[in-house]
């Protein structure tokens, strides 16, 4: 798509490069470099590396000796961080939680006391459960809930883990999705601050 949009003629070699094929095809790409040819590894949404398998490939690359350029692209990360108006001062990316409840708990206990801001990718199916999680281990914090960021269709929703529980109650969500949640600070708490009102309103 990036080719044909811009009219530039595409190359010989194009092939896949994902988690289910990423053991052979990062051969192959190993084998390219080894043959003095430019690789290029590039993602239809998002920056490789981050909660995808593009980091092997560039660590096994790097300790082969050869030379790696990154060239950033939009990223959820810091997007999502920007949108949801909580601290940018100090943060934590976690990746996608585990699915099994047991374990995503343990996950989730782990940076209950952290006083830097939290940022969780999640799947479009498991939203509510992981809002209602959060707010029973972090209290009820600050967050947001951001959809689709850069896209067409993007929402960002903020407010209370609670409220946006509520929110996301047996709602059908369609996109990629990312979680920001305040860290642990009083401010930020509204158990702790009685009567207070979410800094930003649910778009």
């Amino acid at each position: 798509k990036i080719f044909t949009r811009h009219q530039i003629q595409l190359p010989k070699i194009i092939f896949s490069y994902h988690e289910h094929n990423e053991g052979k095809a990062g051969n192959k790409i190993l084998k390219f470099l080894q043959e003095g040819k430019n690789v290029v590894l590039c993602s239809d949404a998002g920056t490789p590396g981050l909660s995808d398998p593009g980091y092997r490939i560039i660590s096994a690359a790097l300790q082969a000796g050869h030379h790696v350029d990154i060239i950033p692209g939009a990223s959820a990360v810091t997007a999502a961080l920007l949108a949801s108006g909580l601290p940018t001062s100090s943060f934590t990316f976690k990746r996608f939680p585990p699915r099994k409840e047991g374990q995503r708990k343990r996950f989730l206990a782990l940076e209950k006391d952290v006083p830097h801001t939290l940022i969780f990718f999640e799947s479009p199916h498991r939203v509510e459960v992981f809002l209602k999680e959060a707010g029973d281990i972090f209290g009820d914090r600050l967050a947001a809930v951001c959809i689709d960021l850069t896209k067409m269709y993007e929402e960002v929703h903020r407010g209370y883990l609670d409220e946006l529980g509520q929110l996301f109650s047996g709602k059908k969500i369609k996109g990629e999705v990312t979680i920001v949640v305040s860290g642990s600070n009083p401010k930020f708490t509204r158990r702790s601050a009685p009567g207070t009102k979410p800094i930003l309103t649910t778009d």
